[in-house]
């Protein structure tokens, strides 16, 4: 398959959380892209048409008869069905991993009423600390082992304002059209996986943490590459018009 892999991370965190995985899939042939949403909760309410603008950028500056299968984690995952719909290309397919899930239909808020009211509690004039510093040293520590690598994760981590958490993101109708499929690593996302799996996805698991990706790479870009081998571009992009 010479489908590019764009690879969309959570806004709560950095792009290079994808960036050890980036690195195994372009070691065994493959092209790409891991665009920087770093910036977004600069932009102010509605976030997500920044995410798409970043996210298409990034896209667009491939070769223009490339399609692209898209793979993304955590939150990001509700961005998929926008990002497909101005992809303006073909594409091939969609893999969440570790990650949250678009509505099957209607606008989906980025965390439900009961997490508004965890994150409320830890904004300081409409700002959140840091990700990693909302749990407890328990639940950070075995999800990044490496200090090294954990200093990275966490240098690139934004203070996302809480209207982040607040808004809706639209569910364009027909998103789905292609392929996707759901790469679990654990809880608390095993309800999320069969939620996928009722979609009629493929679901694979490999046992991890929530950052999983930088702690066994090869292992999370191996089953990547696998799940998406089969997968071949529609024969119009999608979000076309028909």
């Amino acid at each position: 398959m010479d489908a590019v892999f764009v690879l969309v991370h959570s806004p709560s965190v950095g792009p290079g959380t994808w960036s050890p995985v980036a690195d195994q899939l372009r070691a065994r042939g493959a092209e790409v892209v891991v665009p920087s949403l770093t910036g977004v909760g600069a932009a102010g309410p509605p976030f997500w048409p920044r995410v798409v603008e970043l996210v298409g950028a990034a896209i667009a500056e491939l070769p223009a008869d490339r399609s692209v299968v898209l793979v993304a984690h955590s939150n990001a995952g509700l961005f998929v069905p926008v990002i497909v719909a101005a992809a303006g290309r073909p594409v091939v397919g969609c893999l969440f991993v570790d990650a949250t899930l678009p509505a099957r239909q209607g606008p989906t808020p980025v965390v439900p009423p009961e997490a508004l009211a965890f994150l409320r509690d830890k904004a300081v004039d409409g700002i959140l600390p840091p990700w990693t510093t909302w749990f407890d040293e328990t639940e950070v520590a075995p999800m990044l082992p490496d200090p090294a690598v954990r200093a990275a994760v966490e240098a690139e981590q934004p203070r996302l304002p809480l209207s982040y958490y607040e808004q809706q993101i639209p569910v364009p109708a027909g998103w789905d059209a292609q392929p996707c499929g759901y790469l679990l690593f654990g809880p608390p996302y095993e309800q999320v996986a069969n939620e996928a799996a009722a979609r009629g996805w493929a679901v694979e698991r490999i046992a991890g943490r929530h950052l999983h990706q930088v702690v066994d790479p090869a292992g999370v870009a191996g089953r990547i590459a696998a799940m998406a081998a089969t997968w071949s571009p529609p024969s119009s992009p999608a979000g076309a018009a028909a």
